[in-house]
């Protein structure tokens, strides 16, 4: 070995000096980097970016459309709390003195009875609904069955049929059978009438399911009924309750079959609020009023479900 070779073996070697006049940053005495200084908080700006006049013309213009949706309920609802000669009024009166008067007739005119007829139409349709499109749904979009294509194009078709032209046989059967006045026959109807609504709407939900999900189900051996309400029912819980909501929605203001079927023992809410409208006299703050107590029920069931219904409606919208 040389002389060099031997000298640099042997003995330790010093720490660089270098690094202790540069700047911050460099490596210290003990050969890890020094720290790095922060600025002084007093020295850092935020800058603030303004936003362009094309985001608050949009914003702007989002909020007139939004009041001018909003507005004809808020009419309602002011149209509600006034008398019937200032409701009928033109130019309508905005500052007329508040009454009760609308909500009196509502209230004494017994709405207790169409109230619950419709709430036992609707509840019972839409669970009735999703017992059935549910498995349905399954079939067509996890187990798909052959020509599943022409099923789903069947259940649209349904709904091309006008309602209207469907209204005098749907009547005469009714009436062999003896189930005109009958809430249950109400309860069918709204069944038939939104199942292809909530077939679509659950394929497009269950549709995004993780294929692994079920593929480990299977593994356990899940049977189909415990894959169904253990595995997928939880993870589609807010399509359900979106899917649930809509049927309800449409159940609870369905009219002119509820018109034409029902008399005094089954009518629902729609058309006990249509007895408020009279040829002779001043209706429209009882109308009003009638509304928006019939309404509230819908009101309240979207607010309850808002979250769930979000979810459920974002959920099949992207692929």
């Amino acid at each position: 070995m040389s002389a060099d070779t031997a000298s640099t073996s042997g003995m330790p070697r010093t720490p660089s000096t270098s690094g202790t006049s540069g700047t911050s940053g460099t490596s210290g005495t003990d050969g890890r980097p020094a720290p790095a200084t922060r600025p002084p908080r007093s020295s850092i700006k935020i800058v603030h970016r303004r936003q362009p006049w094309s985001a608050k013309l949009l914003g702007l213009l989002a909020w007139v459309i939004g009041l001018l949706f909003v507005s004809p309920v808020l009419w309602m609802v002011l149209t509600s709390f006034h008398r019937e000669v200032d409701a009928a009024s033109n130019p309508p009166k905005l500052f007329a003195p508040l009454s009760l008067d609308g909500y009196q007739a509502f209230f004494s005119a017994g709405p207790l009875p169409p109230l619950i007829n419709s709430a036992t139409a609707s509840l019972f349709s839409t669970a009735f609904v999703i017992l059935l499109a549910f498995p349905a749904a399954y079939a067509l979009s996890i187990r798909p069955v052959r020509k599943w294509t022409d099923v789903l194009f069947f259940f649209l078709s349904t709904k091309f049929l006008p309602v209207v032209a469907g209204l005098l046989p749907i009547y005469l059967f009714a009436q062999q059978v003896n189930l005109l006045d009958n809430i249950w026959l109400l309860v069918v109807f709204y069944t038939v009438m939104n199942l292809p609504i909530a077939v679509w709407m659950l394929r497009s939900f269950l549709s995004e399911v993780p294929v692994e999900m079920l593929e480990a189900a299977q593994i356990d051996g899940a049977g189909v009924i415990t894959t169904m309400r253990k595995i997928i029912a939880p993870v589609v819980t807010p399509g359900i309750a979106a899917a649930a909501l809509i049927c309800f929605i449409f159940s609870w203001n369905e009219l002119l079959f509820a018109r034409v079927l029902t008399g005094t023992i089954a009518e629902t809410a729609p058309v006990f609020l249509t007895g408020f409208v009279t040829s002779q006299g001043l209706f429209l703050a009882k109308v009003c009023a009638a509304s928006l107590v019939v309404s509230l029920p819908v009101l309240i069931a979207g607010f309850a479900a808002q979250d769930k219904l979000v979810q459920g409606l974002s959920m099949g919208a992207v692929r």
